[in-house]
């Protein structure tokens, strides 16, 4: 029994001198994988080091054959709570798998929790979580709930505020901020070692790019078809369009969407599947309106030192949209703007969406990069010489900065934002990842609104 196991170790720590720091308890806390046994390690006869291991009968049988041997120990009993946790654990092998796309990052995905050392923290109501040794402040979000994991913003161990890619030792107590704003990135990948946190994010992360792959191929195809003088909204409600997605094994519209989005089908051959018969529409002449705004453009010049050509001209007037900032690099859109050119919208921008497409222009960066304003969000701790060390990061980059503020919140933390001359996106990404290295750094992040 259970209780016989902790009676054998104490005859085994009566004979035996036992080495401080080798004793495991992995039957109050299981492994990741429900794997329980006493584990101690003493000075044996000759003073040799000899490993025991003390385990029930039960226990040994799932250590030695694996999980699904015991239910030949449990066959004709009820399921208790343990034999519950076992299920719940191939449950979660069989969601990782569905969730990984091969092999090999399905094995990379679980390794840590079969063969990884532990360590075993603590929630703030005193809550035992045992997590990989290197665990991270979002494992353990993770281990709560997919959804703490996914709105993690920061965290706080044993009292104190603590970046993301801290690592948690034995005995840690661990307290989760998180925000209805916040979502998972690639880069968090990098911030955990357990197989629960990097499915999740994995998951995420793809559900968001296709989500992203369905909304532009649907917009390349009403803007492709209308060439043609069709609609795809239209011509996804008919008959030939529901043959098409069974003969390509398309489940919804939406998967044909996503395809078109990833390049990995063309309008083109959807035109050419779906209405054969139709005739590109003759290019008629810019519309009144449309006319004017080019001409009033082209001779006000672009004074504003743009670096962005307007279906190849490079002396429209061009204005950039508050709301989003572009910089060379970021993707892209164009549109005609009443008296005032053309108005260039970062591709993500709400707003963009919200324009008349017929009045969408085609536009591209140049090989010019005129520094242009991009503000910074950085949420520190609130310690000495942190905003010296924020600041030095900018002027290593070559990068200016025009204004700061500076304001400190009750749980010890700072928040900085930085409105700074930004030349591209690979200069922001390069001085967001020097920031993240400083010690303290808790989080940064670009702010599109300024």
């Amino acid at each position: 029994t259970i209780a016989q196991c902790y009676e054998v170790l104490g005859v085994v720590h009566s004979l035996w001198k036992p080495i401080p720091g080798r004793f495991k308890d992995f039957i109050a806390m299981p492994k990741a994988n429900n794997y329980q046994s006493l584990h101690t390690t003493c000075i044996g006869p000759g003073g040799e080091r000899v490993e025991v291991q003390i385990r029930t009968a039960e226990m040994h049988l799932i250590a030695e054959r694996g999980i699904a041997a015991h239910w030949k120990y449990k066959e004709k009993r009820e399921i208790d709570a343990m034999a519950e946790k076992k299920i719940q654990w191939l449950r979660e092998l069989v969601s990782w798998h569905q969730q990984t796309r091969d092999a090999d990052e399905f094995l990379e995905t679980i390794k840590g929790d079969l063969f990884e050392s532990e360590i075993y923290v603590f929630t703030p109501k005193g809550e035992v979580k045992p997590l990989p040794e290197g665990a991270t402040p979002l494992d353990f979000a993770y281990s709560i709930h997919t959804d703490v994991g996914n709105r993690t913003v920061g965290a706080k161990v044993n009292g104190r505020m603590v970046p993301l890619k801290h690592r948690l030792r034995s005995g840690d107590t661990i307290e989760i901020m998180t925000s209805p704003n916040q979502h998972p990135t690639k880069d968090w990948l990098k911030l955990c070692v357990t197989s629960r946190a990097q499915s999740k994010i994995r998951a995420f992360v793809r559900a968001e790019e296709n989500k992203r792959a369905v909304a532009v191929g649907q917009e390349l195809l009403e803007k492709e078809f209308r060439k043609y003088n069709q609609s795809i909204t239209k011509v996804s409600k008919t008959e030939e369009f529901a043959k098409y997605l069974k003969q390509y094994n398309y489940r919804v519209a939406e998967e044909l969407y996503a395809q078109v989005g990833y390049g990995k089908v063309t309008a083109q051959q959807l035109i050419q599947a779906l209405v054969p018969d139709a005739k590109p529409v003759p290019v008629e002449e810019p519309k009144t309106f449309i006319g004017k705004v080019f001409k009033a453009a082209t001779e006000r010049k672009k004074k504003s030192g743009s670096v962005i050509k307007v279906n190849g001209m490079s002396d429209i007037l061009v204005r950039y949209g508050k709301c989003c900032n572009p910089i060379p690099g970021d993707p892209i859109v164009g549109f005609i703007s009443r008296g005032r050119g053309i108005t260039v919208h970062n591709a993500a921008c709400p707003k963009a969406f919200d324009v008349d497409k017929d009045r969408q222009v085609e536009v591209e960066w140049t090989g010019d990069e005129t520094p242009r304003m991009v503000r910074i969000r950085v949420v520190s701790q609130n310690i000495l010489g942190i905003l010296n060390s924020m600041t030095e990061v900018f002027r290593t980059q070559g990068i200016d900065i025009q204004n700061a503020q500076v304001r400190a919140t009750k749980d010890n933390t700072a928040i900085s934002l930085f409105d700074v001359n930004i030349r591209n996106t690979t200069q922001l990404t390069r001085v967001i990842q020097e920031m993240q290295k400083l010690k303290g750094i808790i989080g940064v992040e670009r702010v599109q609104s300024t």
